[in-house]
């Protein structure tokens, strides 16, 4: 990172600048106000001492306030902490300090901001994902656990999705194609919200057992089997007659086992080969490529 340090006391932030300088950070010290206001460099993080005599050390923070802010202070009060905070400032430590204890404070600033700056454009690309999406809603009082039955696996991530921003609330996201997928479910706690999807691709044996799991914990579950039929509360979300208007092109695999499983309990398989054109054994395969389960 690089560092400003706006101290006065130059044997301290001489101190402190080598301190981070032998961790790999690259420091510029400002002995006044002035100093550190007529810096052009754009920095990582500013540690500002709020002790600098009959100085104003807030235009400091209003120039640097996309930057990491640190008080150092020595003692605290309004004037030195609670107003700073206010104005934008992060953090604040008190001299004398460890500076073991300022950098944990200066990584968690980090890792702290570079998550939120993740979370903002995972959240724009969802939200530009399902710009086009219809979105289906639940409301706080549906009964968990939940089946969300569809044709399309975006409506079911999307219902999630609104859910969860519509009640300000995080959620865990399992596959049921992952090898781990139960172990990680037997430890999350039963009040935390979790959202499975793959069901449709576990044999009949193995959905009864995620099922029996799920009994008491609060997990919506998606299926693209539009025919399943479980013990569980479910809602179906219902396709018009042109399910493939999407602004999307499925793959040839993609549509060919979206036929399978939406069409696999209407058609004989002879019949249903027939209309994929392919061969009664090609059909097979692909249930197996694909891990679908044909009902007995």
């Amino acid at each position: 990172m690089k560092i400003l340090i706006v101290e006065n006391e130059i044997y301290l932030a001489q101190s402190i600048a080598s301190k981070l300088a032998e961790i790999g950070h690259t420091c510029d010290m400002a002995m006044t106000v002035k100093e550190a206001l007529n810096k052009s460099e754009n920095y990582d993080a500013v540690l500002l001492s709020t002790n600098i005599s009959g100085q104003n050390f807030y235009p400091v923070i209003d120039k640097y306030k996309h930057s990491i802010i640190i008080l150092m202070v020595s003692y605290i009060s309004n004037d030195t902490v609670s107003n700073p905070l206010k104005s934008g400032a992060n953090d604040y430590i008190l001299k004398p300090f460890m500076m073991e204890e300022l950098i944990r404070k200066l990584n968690h600033l980090l890792d702290y901001n570079q998550s939120k700056k993740e979370n903002m454009t995972y959240k724009q690309y969802l939200e530009n994902l399902f710009k086009n999406t219809k979105i289906h809603r639940i409301d706080d009082k549906t009964k968990l656990p939940l089946l969300v039955k569809t044709a399309f696996q975006r409506n079911a991530d999307a219902l999630v999705f609104n859910y969860a921003k519509e009640y300000n609330e995080s959620f865990s996201f399992i596959s049921l194609n992952d090898s781990d997928a139960l172990e990680r479910l037997s430890k999350i706690k039963d009040e935390e919200l979790v959202y499975m999807i793959n069901l449709q691709n576990l044999k009949k044996s193995e959905k009864q057992k995620v099922l029996s799991m799920i009994k008491n914990k609060r997990v919506i579950i998606s299926t693209t089997d539009m025919h399943e039929e479980l013990d569980i509360n479910t809602i179906t979300i219902e396709e018009d007659d042109k399910v493939f208007d999407r602004n999307d092109i499925l793959s040839i695999d993609n549509y060919v086992k979206y036929v399978i499983i939406n069409f696999q309990n209407k058609f004989p398989d002879t019949e249903l080969s027939k209309k994929l054109g392919i061969s009664r054994k090609s059909l097979w395969e692909k249930r197996k490529k694909y891990g679908i389960t044909k009902k007995k």
